[in-house]
C-alpha cells in the first residue's frame, strides 16, 4: 500500500521552513499545542477541540533538511470512525529541498494508506494544513485550528 505523500513548492527559504516545522507549529497547524517540538526526543501534543488529539515524538531533526515525528498517541473521536486511534504508530516525514528561489517540501505520512479507515478524512485534513503551512511561509499568516 502506498503511504500518503504530498510535495509542494513554496517561495521561502529552507531555514524558515525548518523553523515552521520545529518551533512554529501553532502558527499553521493548531493553536492548542503543548510540549517541545524543537529538539530530537521532544514530545508534543496537538489538540483539535475536545475529541481529536495527536502526541508526537520528534525522532530526527536535520537542520534545514528533514523533520521526522513518530505518533505515540492519537485519538480521532468522530462517531463515523470505528478505529479512532489509527494514527498511533505512524511516522510523519518532512523533507526540505532547496530549488532556485524557493524550496520543495515533501510530506510523507508512513502508515497513512488507502486501507486506513480515516484515509479520506485525514488526507483532506493534510491538504488543509499544508495549505495553511504554505500560506504561513509565504505571507506570515497561516490558518491553524483555533481554540
Amino acid at each position: 500500500m502506498e503511504n500518503y505523500s504530498n510535495s509542494f513548492e513554496v517561495k521561502t527559504t529552507a531555514d524558515k521552513a525548518y523553523e515552521a516545522l520545529t518551533n512554529q507549529i501553532p502558527l499553521w497547524w493548531t493553536e492548542i499545542f503543548e510540549g517541545s517540538s524543537g529538539k530530537a526526543g521532544g514530545v508534543f501534543t496537538m489538540r483539535f477541540g475536545d475529541h481529536v488529539h495527536k502526541t508526537m515524538r520528534v525522532k530526527e531533526l536535520i537542520p534545514n533538511s528533514k523533520v521526522i515525528w513518530y505518533v505515540e498517541d492519537s485519538l480521532i473521536a468522530i462517531t463515523d470512525l470505528k478505529n479512532q486511534t489509527e494514527w498511533m504508530g505512524t511516522t510523519i516525514v518532512w523533507e526540505i529541498k532547496e530549488k532556485k528561489d524557493m524550496i520543495v517540501l515533501q510530506l510523507t505520512h508512513i502508515g497513512l494508506t488507502p486501507a486506513v479507515e480515516c484515509y479520506n478524512l485525514c488526507t483532506d485534513g493534510w491538504r488543509h494544513y499544508i495549505s495553511s503551512l504554505k500560506a504561513f511561509l509565504e505571507t506570515g499568516t497561516g490558518n491553524p485550528h483555533t481554540k
